[in-house]
């Protein structure tokens, strides 16, 4: 549905609660804020198919800035607030922003703008930036005349190198007409009017930014978490009933975590469904979430770029516990280094076929190394995997973090999934670090849960638990404990810091 006719319809209902701060957003306002960014940027001189990018912390205006340029025809990015200056500039400059919105509330970037013709202060303003509500302010609350539908380009987290960005093409279809990723919620989560959805993630990645969106072309709710909180995220889903939440991993882990009496504190019967994605999830975690919340767990795999969706309810992952699902869109295929496909229940690179195509903004040479080497058509994220008789994918994991230890390939993430529900764990990445006699060693990095607890006594602790679960050449050889990991809030983990960390004085020498 058109923003507008919800608003129309029902002007004084929250489209945006922000469940630290309590403060609202109607769909008027929504509507009407949404308007006069439109019109600030037509005035500009911005017609479909320019490009605006924004840096923001979650904020109640953030969803109206996408919807500024959703309506108008434009590409959007949403800059995750965690990068740096360099990166921000690089991710601006390649994506050929016209506009930049900025949040007065990141320093780095307010002392630091890209250099763009139009660069907008949300909250404050500093030197290089025009005030946003000021700006914004002089323009009508009118729909401009040439709105048609925009679209996102987002660039990957940049978990294994520099972020790429993925440009799909423009439909510029009439405004309100719903896409793809709107018919796939439609079908398996049947949003609507009456829906809460609950967002504890950063809008900027893909996921949050994307279905709160498309949430409310429903006239849904939807309620945003400023940071994530395990406690605070249950007694968000009781105050507001959500009926629908999006979540990672990690998420799931910290809230398991809680004390017994904490979590039966709060009532979570209203949900309907709980999605979650991003990152593998280790069975016990998603059996014990099963257990809590009951059969509402839906999880996919796909990407920022789009060309696969792979789903499994709750009942399919019983019954193929550790799956991800079956594909939706795009048909899988597992091969082998030469490019050859390999026999059902074997591991190798997942690569898809008969979906959506995709290429990496200005970067052929990673559009190239995404693609099938016997020139199929096909394309890959960089995941290893594999498929049983039922034509269900398991994720092994990301090509990138394989371990070759003494000739033998090893993937870290089992050692990761059973080491995350040790009581003592509160996160947890295995790599390989440089070793003269096998070539790599498996090493764990370990935050405890308590700094107290770390040291040689719980390292052997940890390696034992791994040994007892796993073949001992999967296991860590050693233990490193640090007081947090470089996790993105989405819950990816950066290991590229740390093999970069452990490797760079092998590189030296």
């Amino acid at each position: 549905m058109h923003l507008g006719q919800i608003a129309a319809q029902t002007p004084d209902k929250p489209a945006v609660i922000m469940a630290g701060s309590g403060r609202t957003v109607t769909y008027r306002e929504l509507n009407e804020e949404s308007n006069r960014l439109a019109q600030l940027l037509h005035a500009e001189g911005l017609r479909p198919g320019d490009h605006i990018a924004f840096m923001l912390e979650n904020h109640p205006l953030y969803l109206a800035i996408a919807w500024a340029a959703q309506r108008s025809g434009l590409y959007y990015t949403a800059v995750s607030s965690r990068l740096g200056p360099d990166e921000v500039a690089y991710i601006v400059g390649n994506c050929e922003a016209e506009v930049f919105i900025a949040d007065a509330a990141i320093p780095a970037i307010a002392q630091n703008p890209p250099d763009v013709p139009l660069r907008l202060m949300l909250g404050g303003t500093a030197p290089g930036y025009e005030s946003y509500e000021e700006r914004v302010a002089a323009h009508p609350a009118t729909s401009i005349e040439d709105e048609c539908e925009g679209v996102d380009m987002l660039y990957s987290s940049g978990t294994t190198g520099r972020p790429k960005g993925v440009k799909p093409a423009l439909s510029k279809a009439e405004m309100g007409t719903p896409g793809p990723l709107t018919q796939l919620i439609a079908l398996l989560f049947q949003p609507d009017g009456d829906s809460v959805y609950l967002s504890p993630a950063p809008l900027y990645h893909a996921a949050p930014l994307r279905y709160c969106l498309t949430f409310q072309r429903f006239g849904a709710t939807v309620v945003v978490m400023e940071k994530f909180d395990p406690e605070q995220a249950l007694a968000a889903v009781e105050k507001y009933g959500v009926t629908h939440s999006q979540w990672v991993p990690t998420m799931f882990i910290r809230m398991l975590k809680l004390p017994a009496e904490t979590r039966a504190r709060y009532d979570v019967s209203s949900l309907r469904a709980a999605v979650h994605a991003a990152a593998p999830c280790p069975v016990p975690v998603k059996e014990q979430m099963i257990d809590w919340w009951g059969p509402i767990l839906h999880e996919y795999y796909a990407g920022t770029e789009g060309n696969c969706f792979v789903y499994a309810n709750s009942e399919d992952w019983l019954a193929h516990k550790g799956t991800v699902g079956r594909p939706v869109l795009g048909k899988v295929h597992v091969c082998d280094e030469e490019g050859e496909e390999v026999p059902t229940g074997t591991p190798g690179t997942l690569y898809f076929g008969e979906g959506p195509e995709f290429e990496y903004h200005g970067d052929d040479d990673k559009t190239a190394a995404s693609r099938d080497p016997k020139g199929r058509g096909w394309s890959t994220l960089g995941d290893v995997g594999y498929v049983d008789e039922d034509g269900f994918l398991y994720l092994t994991d990301r090509r990138a973090y394989m371990i070759i230890s003494g000739g033998v390939n090893i993937y870290p993430q089992e050692a990761e999934n059973t080491l995350a529900v040790h009581p003592k764990v509160a996160d947890v990445a295995v790599l390989g670090v440089p070793d003269a006699e096998m070539g790599e060693a498996v090493k764990a990095v370990v935050q405890p849960l308590s700094m107290d607890d770390a040291g040689p006594e719980l390292e052997a602790e940890l390696i034992a638990y791994c040994r007892d679960r796993l073949a001992h050449y999967k296991c860590p050889r050693s233990v490193d404990f640090r007081a947090e990991l470089p996790r993105h809030p989405t819950g990816k983990l950066y290991k590229r810091l740390l093999k970069d960390e452990y490797w760079k004085d092998a590189a030296a020498s």
